[in-house]
């Protein structure tokens, strides 16, 4: 990859890549490492189909009616937390089954996606870049606004740890403290929600719940504290995001797929130091 770290002090698009891939890895790292242990990856990945509606929604607004301060990183955002709290109130309130709502998000954000970005006139997106990500074409916009994303994410997380993970694992034990479990269970998925829209760049809105959950899972088989687990997850996932960034580069492949074959490998490999039964396939294993 020698080549890539050559051309990293060349090319500012691919510093403004690197830098993004890092910032959203350690949001990534610490809210999937919640993700995973509350095993709400569902949730997560019908928020990420459902941004594909904000963003055709922005990208139709700026070529059709000529908005051109509109990015379609404002509309993954509006429709990623309008739907974050949609989710907390159907949450709250028990009258329709959870996962029947997200999959009517997650459907009819991607309809809605596919209408607007077809009804665009001119040149048309290229639908892929949105779905499977093309981390190479942020822009200083789009980063700027990674980057502020993130560090609320960080910012809430640090601030407010303790109450998150009471509502998240005990939530009587919350209740019983005068926590508003259903205030900050909604708080919770709207972070989940600005995760999201953080890694659609990196790894594409199909595979944002992968990179969200592998890293977190692979660290998981070897701590059980989730303070730990969180700092490990980001640091892996700042490794993964940069390992499928260089090596995206030296055999010309898509970032996004290359990440998430990288960050499964490390989970296979984790699986494996893990568990027993797997070891003895290895080579002098007991």
């Amino acid at each position: 990859m020698s080549d890539f770290w050559t051309a990293l002090g060349q090319h500012a698009f691919l510093r403004m890549a690197l830098v993004a891939g890092l910032a959203a890895s350690l949001a990534s790292g610490v809210i999937g490492s919640i993700v995973v242990t509350r095993r709400i990856t569902t949730v997560a990945g019908g928020l990420a189909h459902a941004v594909l509606g904000g963003m055709g929604l922005a990208y139709w607004l700026q070529t059709a009616h000529g908005l051109a301060w509109v990015h379609p990183i404002h509309g993954a955002l509006v429709f990623a937390v309008l739907c974050a709290l949609l989710l907390g109130k159907v949450q709250a309130g028990g009258g329709e089954r959870m996962d029947t709502v997200i999959s009517v998000l997650w459907a009819v954000g991607m309809a809605l996606g596919v209408i607007f970005l077809f009804r665009s006139p001119g040149y048309k997106v290229d639908l892929m870049s949105y779905l499977f990500g093309n981390i190479m074409l942020v822009d200083p916009q789009a980063l700027r606004l990674l980057i502020l994303l993130d560090a609320i994410v960080l910012v809430v997380v640090w601030l407010f740890y303790h109450q998150l993970v009471a509502v998240c694992f005990d939530p009587e034990f919350a209740r019983l403290r005068g926590l508003n479990v259903n205030a900050w269970s909604t708080l919770l998925l709207v972070l989940v929600a600005l995760t999201v829209v953080s890694l659609v760049y990196v790894v594409g809105i199909v595979l944002v719940i992968a990179l969200l959950s592998l890293p977190a899972a692979t660290v998981g088989r070897f701590t059980a504290r989730l303070g730990v687990m969180m700092a490990a997850a980001a640091g892996l996932c700042a490794l993964v995001t940069v390992a499928g960034l260089g090596l995206s580069y030296h055999w010309d492949l898509p970032t996004g797929a290359v990440t998430i074959l990288v960050a499964a490998a490390c989970y296979g490999c984790a699986l494996i130091l893990h568990y027993k039964p797997l070891r003895r396939l290895l080579p002098g294993g007991d």
